[in-house]
C-alpha cells in the first residue's frame, strides 16, 4: 500500500493527539501494515531523516533547513508516496509523527539508535545510544535499526562507541532484527571539526572493523559512502560479504555527479540499495519528487 502524500501537515492535530491521546502512537504502530525488508527486486530505497536529533539541521548553505518540522514531514510524506521508495530511517519523534499521519503502512521502518554524538561537540565521538533501543524497535513492530560508528584513532571516545555498537548488534541479532551499521574513519581538522576520511584505505578499514563487531554478523548490514575516487569502490567492497547500502551524504551543486557515483557502485555484488536523506528531501532545485524518482531509477 502506497500512502497518499497530504498537501499539508496539520501541526495542531498532531499536537492535540500527542497531548490528549499519547497512546495513539502505539496504537498506530500496532495496526501498521508490515512488509518484508526486501521486496521482489531484492533492492532497498530508504529515505533518511535522522539528522535533526544530532543537531545537524543544515542543508547546503541553509543553516536551519531541517528545523521546520511540518515542512520536513511534508517532504517525507511526499518522498514515501513515490513509487519504488521502500521506507524511512528516522528518530522516534519523527517516526511517531509519521505513524500519526498514516504514512508508514507497507513501508520499511528503521529506527535510529545512537544520536548522542552531537555535531560539533567535544564528545562527538563518544556516541552514546540515546535513540531507539533494540527493545523499542521490537515493541513498535519496526523493521530494522541503524547506528553511526565514527572511529578516530586519536579519540578515546571511539572505543566507547565501538563497544556500544557491538552490544547493539548482539541485542538486535537476538531479536532477529537487521541492523545497518554506518562506519567511518574520522579525524579532527586543525580547527577542531570532525571530518570523515573517504579514501579507499580508510573506507576499507572501516568496513573490516564494522564487519567483525558483535557475537554474530547474521543480521548486520553496512551503510557506506562512495569513496572519493568512485573507481576504488569495486576493490573496497571486496572487504566484506555483508550486504550493504550506499549513503547519500551532503547536498552538493553536482547532483548529477552524485547519481553517477551511486549508479556505478550499485552494480557491485554486495550493494543492495540506497539510504539517502538531505540530497533527496532538500534538492537544489526544490523538486523532491523528481529527485526521489531519479534515485529510484538508479536501482
Amino acid at each position: 500500500m502506497t500512502p497518499a502524500a497530504p498537501k499539508s501537515v496539520d501541526v495542531g492535530e498532531l499536537v492535540r493527539l500527542r497531548a490528549q491521546q499519547p497512546e495513539a502512537i502505539a496504537e498506530a504502530a500496532a495496526r501498521r501494515t508490515r512488509r518484508p525488508l526486501l521486496g521482489d527486486s531484492g533492492r532497498l530505497m530508504i529515505v533518511a531523516a535522522d539528522h535533526p536529533a544530532r543537531g545537524a539541521l543544515g542543508v547546503g548553505d541553509r543553516k536551519f533547513a531541517m528545523a521546520n518540522r511540518a515542512d520536513l514531514l511534508e517532504r517525507l510524506c511526499l518522498a514515501l508516496s513515490r513509487p519504488g521508495v521502500d521506507g524511512v530511517l528516522a528518530t522516534a519523534d519523527i517516526l511517531d509523527d509519521l505513524l500519526l499521519l498514516g504514512a508508514l503502512d507497507g513501508k520499511v521502518v528503521m529506527g535510529s539508535m545512537n544520536r548522542g554524538g552531537l555535531q560539533g561537540a567535544s564528545f562527538e565521538l563518544d556516541d552514546r545510544f540515546t535513540g531507539h533501543r533494540a527493545e523499542d524497535i521490537e515493541r513498535l513492530g519496526f523493521d530494522a535499526g541503524k547506528l553511526l560508528l565514527r572511529i578516530d584513532y586519536d579519540d578515546p571516545g571511539s572505543l566507547t562507541t565501538l563497544e556500544s555498537t557491538a552490544r547493539a548488534i548482539d541485542d538486535m541479532a537476538a531479536r532477529r532484527l537487521p541492523l545497518f551499521v554506518e562506519p567511518f574513519i574520522s579525524r579532527r581538522t586543525d580547527d577542531g571539526r570532525l571530518k570523515n576520511d573517504l579514501s579507499a584505505e580508510a573506507v576499507t578499514k572501516s568496513i573490516a572493523i564494522a564487519s567483525g563487531l558483535g557475537g554474530t554478523s547474521a543480521y548486520t548490514w553496512l551503510k557506506l559512502p562512495v569513496t572519493e575516487n568512485p573507481d576504488d569502490m569495486a576493490e573496497v567492497m571486496e572487504t566484506s560479504t555483508l550486504p550493504a547500502v550506499l549513503l547519500g551524504g551532503e547536498v552538493g551543486d553536482d547532483q548529477d555527479g552524485a547519481y553517477e557515483k551511486w549508479r556505478g557502485a550499485l552494480q557491485l555484488p554486495t550493494v543492495r540499495g540506497l539510504v539517502v536523506g538531505r540530497s533527496l528531501l532538500y534538492p537544489a532545485d526544490g523538486d523532491v519528487a523528481a529527485a526521489v524518482d531519479t534515485a529510484v531509477g538508479l536501482l
